[in-house]
């Protein structure tokens, strides 16, 4: 309950102006569509209704038991304060209080609230309208009707001594402001009653309800969400102080770091004094790069906030230039210092059939490591201008010396390799003069280089030769064996044939081979493999026929005459087989030993084929006039001619049969 303080107001109005007052009220609560009860409490603790839905209800509180003769003393500020009720006829009451009947005995009073979360009433007040919303729904400042007799009986009658005291309390809302919270007006009977025994009121307005203090509450919220805030930001930033090559990137997080280092060095301008003439060149034009998401990670990792003892450190960035980029940047401001170089060249030499070479002529221009030596001291300086007296530097040609030098060395390799092989054989060779003409040799300064295509065309012509120049038959060979199928010699080795395939895409891929600097071409063919004949050679000496026939495979190849070994010097019979060759020796002891008895000597004997010890086959023509008869030493004599084809169709091993 709000507490109001009073003033005297006696004089100021009438008994009966107070009971004219408390019927207009009862005419304005009957014209109300609601109403409510509200009980009146009678001692010195009145309390308000409980169920009361606006914020502030005001019960009128009548004196119980009040003497007749008193109501004509009502105090003034009663009058006045039912007056005003009647002087509002534009004011709609939600409800109204209805106080019981100041009669004799009456022990219960019924009160309805009057109005909704109002300001006080008084003359100067508008008319309240109906439809003000209510304040929340809280505890009334309540209607109170307060008896300071603590000794009332039952029935509400007080003793003839006791004062009676009317608390009432009235809320409306007013009509210039719905959404300001409404005061309340109370009016409180004062504690003492005037002499003539009438109670006196006096409004005063209403107190507001202290508000509770949290103000230690929100600065301890606030000072827990700043700490908080601090670790926080301490784990995700790098330590106060903290520089890379000269960028403070303290406070920042490695993102933000990596950025200002990237931007400190995009704007870091580089002045050429002297010969270059002031000429300004940026950072971002040179091509400047440094690897800054590294370097900020790295500050971070080795200099977090939450570390104070890595607080202040700084550390070194290398910076690099792109070469390409920055003679660009620096031949675009300051051209006056740069002159051309020449390329290198080459050419094929007829007088010499092969190719040379012309050195090529360096250039004049600015050194780029003096420019990023100068950048990198402007940048970890912290400065984002530095000065410097270009340094000048040989700018090489596109296409160096040692370029063409290796080219022409190349090129040369493959005139002196070049044509179609089959193998190891370069079947077709190429003209060096011709290999030339197919070829083309172009620089490329982009890639420092010289470009070799071949013409397509021009090959074709050789490869439509290669079929008459490479095409061959097969020779068929031969091996001699004894008659149980033993290679005794190889008679003729067999060479395969070859024939050339399909021809059609020979050209193209030999250009694709020049180009690459080859001019080997392997000539795909075909192989025809030789025939080899097997020939099982056999000789038999018939000595009763004078004769030695030759056999093949079973086959009589030749059948000559002989003399064999005279009586006293037989040539032996059996089963031998050839075991040596001799082109031409002197035969008999009496040549080798002149003391030699019973001996001959016959000087040159050709074609000797030894078949037995001390036994061939020879020729005989020097010194015989005829054959047919035994008259040798034991050799089988035979004409030369025939001595000589039985010595190359015999081989080691080659079985031969004399018998009689």
């Amino acid at each position: 309950m709000t507490n109001l303080a009073t003033e005297s107001q006696a004089g100021k109005a009438s008994g009966d102006d107070a009971v004219q007052a408390q019927q207009a009220v009862e005419d304005e609560q009957s014209e109300s569509a609601e109403t409510t009860e509200s009980n009146a409490v009678n001692g010195t603790d009145a309390e308000a209704p409980a169920d009361a839905e606006t914020a502030d209800s005001v019960v009128p509180a009548d004196a119980e038991d009040s003497p007749a003769g008193e109501a004509d003393e009502t105090p003034e500020a009663e009058a006045e304060a039912v007056d005003d009720a009647e002087e509002s006829p534009e004011a709609e009451v939600d409800e109204a209080s209805e106080p019981a009947a100041a009669e004799g005995g009456a022990s219960t009073d019924e009160a309805e609230p009057i109005g909704e979360a109002a300001e006080p009433i008084d003359e100067a007040a508008e008319p309240v309208d109906e439809a003000a919303e209510p304040i929340d729904e809280a505890e009334p400042e309540s209607s109170v009707i307060a008896d300071t007799d603590t000794d009332a009986d039952a029935d509400g009658d007080a003793d003839g001594d006791a004062e009676t005291v009317a608390v009432a309390t009235t809320a409306l809302a007013p009509a210039a402001d719905l959404s300001a919270e409404p005061a309340t007006a109370v009016a409180t009977a004062t504690g003492t009653a005037p002499a003539d025994g009438s109670p006196t009121f006096a409004w005063a307005p209403a107190e507001p309800q202290p508000k509770k203090k949290r103000t230690a509450i929100w600065v301890g919220a606030a000072a827990g969400v700043a700490v908080v805030g601090l670790v926080v930001s301490s784990l995700v930033l790098i330590a106060p102080g903290t520089t890379v090559a000269g960028v403070p990137v303290g406070w920042l997080t490695p993102g933000a770091a990596a950025d200002a280092i990237e931007q400190r060095l995009a704007e870091t301008t580089v002045v050429l004094t002297g010969a270059g003439e002031d000429a300004e060149v940026t950072g971002a034009e040179l091509g400047a790069a440094v690897d800054a998401k590294a370097l900020a990670d790295a500050a971070f990792a080795q200099h977090p906030m939450w570390n104070p003892t890595a607080w202040f450190a700084a550390t070194d960035a290398e910076i690099e230039l792109d070469p390409a980029s920055a003679t660009a940047a620096l031949r675009e401001v300051a051209p006056q210092l740069y002159t051309d170089p020449t390329d290198a060249t080459l050419a094929f030499d007829a007088a010499t059939a092969s190719y040379v070479s012309t050195p090529a002529v360096a250039g004049a221009g600015i050194d780029v490591a003096a420019v990023q030596g100068a950048i990198q001291a402007a940048f970890e300086a912290g400065e984002t201008r530095v000065q410097l007296d270009p340094v000048p530097s040989e700018v090489p040609a596109d296409i160096s010396t040692e370029t063409a030098d290796a080219t022409v060395a190349q090129l040369n390799g493959m005139l002196d390799t070049a044509g179609f092989y089959v193998g190891e054989e370069r079947t077709v060779p190429i003209d060096r003069a011709t290999l030339a003409a197919w070829l083309t040799v172009a620089p490329d300064p982009e890639n420092a280089a010289y470009d070799i295509t071949a013409d397509t065309a021009a090959i074709q012509a050789a490869v439509d030769a290669l079929p008459a120049a490479v095409n061959r038959p097969a020779e068929n060979g031969a091996v001699i064996t004894n008659s149980a199928g033993k290679v005794l010699r190889e008679e003729a080795p067999g060479i395969s044939g070859r024939e050339v395939g399909d021809t059609t895409n020979f050209a193209s891929d030999f250009a694709t081979q020049l180009a690459a600097g080859n001019a080997v071409f392997e000539t795909p063919v075909t192989e025809v493999a030789p025939v080899v004949s097997t020939l099982a050679r056999t000789v038999e000496v018939d000595l009763s026929s004078q004769t030695a026939t030759l056999f093949e495979n079973g086959n009589v190849v030749a059948s000559y005459t002989i003399s064999s070994g005279l009586s006293g010097t037989p040539t032996p019979t059996g089963h031998f087989t050839v075991n040596a060759f001799t082109r031409v020796q002197d035969m008999g002891a009496l040549c080798y030993n002149p003391a030699a008895v019973n001996s001959y000597c016959t000087k040159d004997v050709p074609w000797i084929t030894w078949f037995a010890p001390d036994i061939a086959f020879h020729g005989a023509s020097n010194f015989r006039s005829r054959l047919g008869f035994p008259q040798s030493h034991g050799c089988v004599n035979m004409w030369n001619d025939d001595a000589k084809f039985v010595y190359d169709w015999t081989a080691r091993g080659t079985e031969v049969w004399v018998h009689a």
